[in-house]
């Protein structure tokens, strides 16, 4: 049954907890100007890096072409997730023909590109079919944007004003992988952090905002290639930056780079990145086979025996990470099947079938959780025990990208455009 989405907008959150202030006071304190939780949405998954959109307004029941506001080409291919800065938004693409790395300006109000700058030359990856070559979304703190791409066999990370003049370059270690690259920067202080899991020695990075110079570089074990962005959270007033990936599931003070805990497995490589609710995270992966877990992040040394809450097989996703809302856990695999368990015990509530295969990350808004399809097709639906879709909406393009809300509008990459939707 299909319910008039816009009666749910005046819902109080669910999650909006003890964990949710200590997060936005965390990432104040981290970089992000204190407007940009109403209006900006600067990194892959906002803000907070978990899907949170903090926007009353978010359009949830639309229809194209009614509530087009515009509609852009994007000169160039990319999964990367568009984000928002002001009265700016900034994309990422590759154009195959030239071999270039490009970073897009466009104005927020009206689409128009007003500039674009080539990041990097370099000869085009290898990537897994579902990859692109322009992947990694970029993050902003207000003052640069930061951007990371694979430079033949180098991670590649570059920074540059809102302008767009670049600021600095570095390629900062090694890496290797048949699926190409995808990880996005995330922001800790003074540091930019990307995550260098691949075929080889890996390794997280920590770099100066301001100059590019290495802070801080940790090995990684396992010598596994994943493509995971890192979560950030104070937990217990423990700065924990905690990455799943490289056949484990580890903790790390963004502060030095030490490890606080590790759990090992459950498999080999991950995509997915963990989200957390306050109490437990929860991670989904993988390959060779599929798992589910839930852990709790107060541990040290090695906590794979002791800190695994629960642990399924069932439901699980790939690629897509998923969202923690309230007391539940929501997740949709690569083919489209979501699922509902329950946070605290891993009862699944609820498995349904949406259409189409699924390779964007879940947002939430106002109590409903958004998916997007490979086909672009957005299911809203109502976070609760019972599955409950509240409205359907069609892009009519393909999508692979992450979507991002900002001041009650809805922004959603296609593989030939960028749309700009209202509610």
């Amino acid at each position: 049954m299909l319910l008039t989405g816009q009666s749910l907008l005046n819902r109080q959150v669910h999650e909006m907890s003890k964990f949710l202030i200590l997060a936005c006071a965390a990432f104040a304190s981290n970089g992000f100007a204190s407007h940009a939780y109403a209006e900006d949405w600067p990194a892959w998954r906002g803000a907070l890096g978990d899907g949170t959109v903090r926007d009353p307004k978010a359009p949830v029941d639309w229809k194209l072409p009614e509530n087009l506001v515009w509609k852009t080409p994007i000169n160039g291919k990319g999964h990367a997730s568009p984000i928002i800065i002001g009265d700016q938004i900034y994309v990422v693409a590759v154009i195959e023909e030239t071999e270039t790395r490009e970073l897009l300006c466009l104005d927020r109000k009206s689409g128009k590109e007003l500039w674009r700058k080539i990041v990097l030359k370099s000869p085009l990856e290898g990537v897994h079919r579902l990859n692109s070559r322009a992947s990694s979304t970029p993050s902003c703190d207000g003052e640069r944007i930061y951007l990371s791409f694979l430079d033949q066999n180098h991670m590649f990370v570059a920074a540059y004003d809102l302008d767009g003049k670049k600021l600095w370059e570095v390629r900062p270690g090694v890496f290797s992988s048949i699926h190409g690259y995808c990880s996005s920067p995330v922001l800790w202080k003074d540091k930019v952090i990307v995550n260098g899991d691949h075929d080889g020695p890996g390794y997280l990075v920590a770099l100066d905002k301001k100059t590019g110079k290495t802070i801080w570089k940790t090995d990684r074990p396992n010598n596994t290639r994943s493509y995971c962005t890192p979560l950030l959270r104070t937990i217990e007033g423990r700065n924990q930056l905690i990455l799943s990936g490289s056949l484990c599931v580890a903790s790390y003070d963004p502060d030095n780079g030490k490890q606080h805990w590790i759990s090992d497995g459950p498999t080999q490589q991950y995509v997915a990145s963990l989200v957390y609710n306050g109490d437990l995270l929860f991670m989904t992966c993988g390959f060779p086979k599929r798992f589910m877990q839930a852990i709790r992040p107060d541990g040290s040394g090695n906590v794979t025996k002791t800190h695994v809450v629960w642990q399924t097989t069932k439901g699980c996703s790939y690629v897509p990470s998923p969202v923690a809302i309230g007391p539940y856990f929501i997740v949709v695999a690569d083919n489209g099947v979501a699922s509902c368990f329950e946070a605290k015990t891993g009862e699944r509530l609820w498995m349904e079938r949406l259409k189409g295969g699924h390779s964007a990350s879940l947002l939430k808004a106002n109590g409903l959780v958004y998916f997007l399809s490979d086909q672009g097709i957005m299911t809203v639906v109502k976070a609760g025990p019972k599955f409950e879709i509240v409205t359907e909406n069609m892009v009519g393009e393909k999508t692979f990208a992450t979507p991002a809300f900002s001041n009650g509008r809805l922004y959603v990459r296609g593989v030939n455009h960028l749309f700009c939707i209202k509610g």
